[in-house]
């Protein structure tokens, strides 16, 4: 009875999450995903770059590297992104600073699609105990987008191309931002993504030492999957359907696919810890599941906590706070400190 109450309250909240959106057109856009490529006009073009950006190791490397344009005001950061969009509000990048009096750790979040708020709670909970909070605007929203606009569409959509540059260019703010965060003394760096966030977290982990921990919410391996099968994403897949097969959008997106990282994803110095819901419609099971035994058969031992409850219900009592307990458990892990070698664990008060 409980359960059946809780899935029709995960309906009626992705109904909200739908008010006022239309479908839109399915590009290609290969320019915005692959800067310099030559002009093409099919999907199997557009596979084959896409073949290409995955296997170059530098593909979520910010070429020019500039670490320079760092603003920090009254608890704020802010800072140029190496990608230029059209929207000139998407090129800055903007992260909100919940300071510990530590600087053993710091744990940068990358939130959900279209996010209307920061999570605050939890910023100050692991601050005051002794870990750094760092949340990161993602591409299109809150400051980064026009006010009343539906920009934060732009960075999962039909547009296979915008959909690429969105990701790798959160991909290379989150890497800059630690880059910043190493500069700054910050001696262990954590990731924690949700949703859509876990995608760019994961990736980041995947491509930089830096990180130690990741934490992924509600997460899978493969967007295209996602995309084709969730409930927040029927209105992509409209548009994509008459234009797209499901093994197309797979290879075309398949340098956002996690298991293709796996083995990066479970290199020796990274801790990994996932909590995902059994009744999610909008990240499958099966999907997550998939993604579990990719790591699990490159190496990797996730933690891994399952609830039964929905996607957007995770949120509700008492699953949050199951999900806080276990992050909690999992940040104060003994971790290698990248200076001597030497592991740390880190002690909650």
């Amino acid at each position: 009875m409980y359960h059946s109450w809780l899935d029709r309250w995960d309906e009626r909240r992705a109904r909200r999450g739908e008010e006022g959106k239309k479908t839109t057109d399915f590009a290609l856009d290969a320019d915005r995903a692959f800067p310099g490529a030559k002009k093409i006009a099919s999907i199997e073009e557009f596979c084959v770059l896409a073949d290409q950006a995955l296997a170059d190791p530098a593909f979520f490397d910010e070429p020019s590297g500039g670490d320079q344009g760092f603003e920090r005001e009254d608890g704020w950061l802010k800072f140029p992104s190496g990608i230029s969009t059209e929207i000139e509000e998407n090129n800055v990048v903007w992260a909100k600073i919940t300071e510990s009096r530590s600087f053993d750790q710091a744990m940068v979040i990358f939130h959900h699609w279209n996010a209307s708020s920061r999570n605050r709670q939890i910023a100050n909970f692991f601050s005051q105990r002794g870990i750094t909070v760092v949340e990161i605007a993602m591409p299109y929203h809150f400051e980064r987008s026009r006010p009343g606009s539906v920009h934060a569409d732009y960075m999962l959509s039909p547009n296979l191309g915008r959909t690429i540059q969105s990701i790798r260019q959160a991909v290379w703010d989150g890497r800059k931002l630690i880059r910043w965060l190493k500069s700054e003394g910050y001696r262990n760096i954590s990731v924690l993504g949700m949703s859509l966030g876990s995608w760019v977290a994961g990736l980041i982990a995947a491509h930089d030492s830096a990180v130690s921990k990741a934490s992924l919410f509600l997460t899978a391996g493969s967007l295209a999957d996602m995309v084709w099968t969730g409930r927040a994403t029927r209105l992509i897949r409209d548009s994509l359907d008459p234009e797209i097969e499901l093994t197309d959008l797979r290879r075309a997106w398949g340098p956002l696919n996690l298991e293709n990282y796996a083995h990066s994803l479970a290199r020796p110095d990274l801790d990994l810890h996932v909590v995902l819901a059994k009744r999610d419609k909008v990240v499958l099971p099966e999907l997550s599941e998939r993604f579990m035994q990719r790591l699990k058969t490159a190496g990797a031992k996730p933690i891994i906590l399952k609830l039964n409850c929905g996607h957007y219900s995770l949120a509700m009592p008492p699953y949050i706070l199951l999900v806080g307990v276990s992050l909690k458990r999992f940040l104060s892990r003994a971790t290698w400190r990248p200076d001597d070698g030497r592991p740390f664990t880190r002690k909650f008060c």
